[in-house]
């Protein structure tokens, strides 16, 4: 039998957009204008076109909804459960990106009437399976905590110690321990002074950016 002749399902990208925003993990979530699901909030994503590979694919729906390019991007799961998309078989291939709260302009495409920043803790309802690819994402991320130049993207290019272990509270939902989180993000060996200061709290507070790898 040719290969022609074997249903051939629907290919698309989700793209997990995280950023911190007031201390709280945030996601890019859009309203969806058209139906199925018309009126609710979902993951940013959309079709793979023919002729691109998946990473154009996430980072072109990346763009569309935030307006940045330059950012963390990773593929960490798919999905492909038979019924998960009323409009036919169709598996979606899932992205994690991690964005600074002011490089993002969400912006709603042409399929989302809306589009705004949510806190992981207080969701709405969602389409499709997209709570299930949120959980795994948000575990993902979770798992990133062993390398603190990766969750360091959510921040300023320079930032004190207390922001990167405020990052990771966010990302945990709990608080650490001070003096056990310095020890082991500074024995990582990632970060590096910059001999800037900041002041916080009346006092001066030094400023590390992620060590460069080149």
């Amino acid at each position: 039998m040719a290969s022609s002749e074997y249903p051939r399902p629907m290919v698309t990208v989700d793209v997990v957009i995280f950023t911190l925003r007031e201390n709280d993990l945030q996601v890019l979530l859009i309203r969806r204008r058209n139906p199925p699901f018309a009126g609710m909030w979902a993951i940013p994503g959309g079709f793979v076109d023919i002729d691109e590979s998946l990473e154009t694919a996430a980072l072109r729906e990346l763009e569309e909804e935030t307006g940045v390019r330059d950012v963390y991007l990773e593929q960490f799961h798919t999905f492909g459960d038979p019924g998960r998309d009323p409009r036919g078989r169709t598996i979606t291939v899932a992205y994690l990106a991690l964005v600074r709260a002011n490089q993002v302009q969400p912006r709603a495409g042409d399929d989302a009437a809306e589009a705004g920043w949510w806190s992981v803790r207080a969701l709405p309802p969602l389409a499709f399976d997209h709570d299930r690819i949120l959980a795994c994402a948000l575990e993902h991320l979770r798992h990133k905590l062993e390398s603190p130049a990766v969750i360091a993207r959510l921040l300023p290019e320079m930032f004190t110690l207390n922001e990167l272990q405020t990052a990771y509270e966010a990302i945990l939902g709990e608080k650490l321990e001070r003096r056990t989180f310095r020890r082991k993000v500074l024995v990582a060996g990632v970060l590096q002074e910059t001999g800037r200061y900041r002041p916080v709290d009346g006092r001066p507070a030094k400023l590390y950016r992620v060590r460069s790898t080149h």
